[in-house]
């Protein structure tokens, strides 16, 4: 009874959904709409620490967060694991979820991989590291691995946004900051793609970069690729074209790429009855160049199948799906069989970078450099103090806990601009119909081939 008043006490909690801007990216499943959302849990405990966490947004994962918070309020905040373990053992499989996950990347099942409960659990070891003064990171696995975490130049193909003027695309032409300039305009050619690559290593540092394909054939994206090696001969390149080439296509194009490539993510998905991790094996064998995924090992169940294939060498275990603690402990694993740890982004504001510093900071072994969204958010930041990416390594933050501060004033901003859309979830063929009358997503077309 005495160490429970001694522990901080959960006394509310929050479920904010925001908004933000983005560009008129381009990947598998379309565009990008001009306005992304996500959602905030705020947590406020009884000594007087407030503590937070972000998750995908939808009004799917903005209710599963509300149906928590019975479980979460009046809890002590030392009692985290218990808090979570309740959440987990409350949670149902919705009625639509047939459990394949993302493995053709259908956006509409992101929500399902995604787990709300841990922006929850971000939240709670923010309250917790405050209470014991001790950073996040220090909190998960095996403690602090590092003081800075290597992040890398994630380049898109970006669309024109004048071709769907109706939408709204933010314009930053007037903006003093080149990158900022740059980030609304079309960039489609490989001289475009290098050129964005060297704005992000003046501004960010950043010598290693990831390509998201599919959205030309294959053949395109790989000049584009050789492109941005020859501009950076010591950098590490990478593309992402979500499982959109064939498995004959993807070792056609990747076959004579070992000394451009140091990885390629997801090349090919399931086809002709075989799953992605029984095709991604077969690349594998052919092709001999490290694969990495975010597709198909999305779960532990997937994991076990995906390692018992030896479908990938890098998983991007990103903490929105494998929650904090899980994440790490698949850093641990796969560091102890040989194996890589990376973390996957998606468009995310800057609660979610101090996040990813604090997992980055505790990954066990040698990581990859971890993708990172917010380069393309930059500037819409809902903390008072975002942590910075200088020289390519993101900082983590040395104050206890999250080691960030929540500016509540742009955080109404943000949620009075959600609070305009008429639909709250992702959906890219919205803007894409813009491009291409009529178009409709298709897991094996990229989005500009039609």
């Amino acid at each position: 009874m005495t160490d429970q008043l001694n522990m901080p006490v959960i006394t509310s909690m929050e479920v904010m959904p925001v908004a933000g801007y983005d560009s008129m990216l381009m990947t598998l499943s379309g565009a990008h709409a001009p306005v992304f959302t996500r959602n905030l849990v705020i947590l406020r405990d009884s000594f007087g620490h407030t503590g937070i966490g972000e998750i995908h947004g939808g009004d799917y994962t903005k209710e599963s967060l509300e149906a928590f918070i019975p479980l979460v309020v009046n809890r002590p905040v030392m009692r985290y694991r218990n808090i979570l373990d309740a959440i987990h053992k409350a949670a149902k499989r919705a009625a639509d979820d047939d459990g394949e996950g993302i493995q053709t990347l259908d956006i509409s099942k992101l929500k399902y991989v995604v787990k709300s409960e841990w922006a929850i659990e971000c939240a709670l070891l923010d309250l917790a590291g405050q209470a014991l003064g001790m950073r996040m990171c220090d909190l998960l696995g095996e403690g602090k691995q590092r003081d800075r975490v290597e992040v890398l130049g994630y380049l898109f193909y970006v669309s024109d946004r004048h071709q769907a003027e109706e939408l709204h695309y933010l314009d930053e032409s007037d903006s003093s900051d080149p990158w900022f300039r740059m980030r609304r305009e079309k960039m489609l050619s490989h001289e475009e793609i290098v050129s964005q690559a060297r704005c992000l290593h003046e501004k960010y540092g950043f010598r290693n970069f990831k390509l998201k394909g599919g959205v030309f054939s294959g053949t395109y994206e790989m000049e584009t690729v050789r492109a941005l090696k020859k501009a950076f001969p010591g950098g590490r390149i990478n593309i992402d074209p979500n499982g959109a080439w064939s498995l004959q296509e993807a070792i056609n194009l990747c076959r004579d790429m070992k000394n451009t490539l140091t990885y390629v993510e997801d090349p090919c998905g399931p086809e002709s009855g075989y799953s992605s991790r029984e095709i991604m094996t077969e690349f594998k064998n052919a092709v001999q160049i490290p694969v990495a995924t975010n597709m198909i090992a999305t779960d532990w169940r997937q994991f076990y199948h995906a390692l018992s294939h030896r479908s990938v060498d890098i998983v991007l275990a990103d903490p929105h799906f494998w929650g904090f603690e899980g994440t790490i402990r698949m850093s641990q694993l796969l560091n102890s069989w040989g194996l890589t740890w990376g973390s996957h982004s998606n468009n995310h504001f800057d609660i979610t970078l101090a996040a990813f510093a604090q997992v980055g900071a505790a990954a066990a072994g040698d990581p990859a450099p971890m993708d990172t969204h917010w380069i393309w958010q930059d500037g819409q930041d809902l903390l008072e103090d975002a942590p910075k990416i200088r020289d390519g390594y993101l900082e983590v933050p040395d104050k206890p806990g999250l080691g960030v501060t929540l500016n509540m004033k742009r955080v109404e901003e943000a949620n009075r601009l959600y609070n305009t859309l008429t639909s709250h979830d992702r959906d890219d063929a919205m803007a894409m119909q813009y491009l291409i009358k009529d178009w409709k997503y298709d897991s094996k077309k990229p989005c500009l081939v039609r």
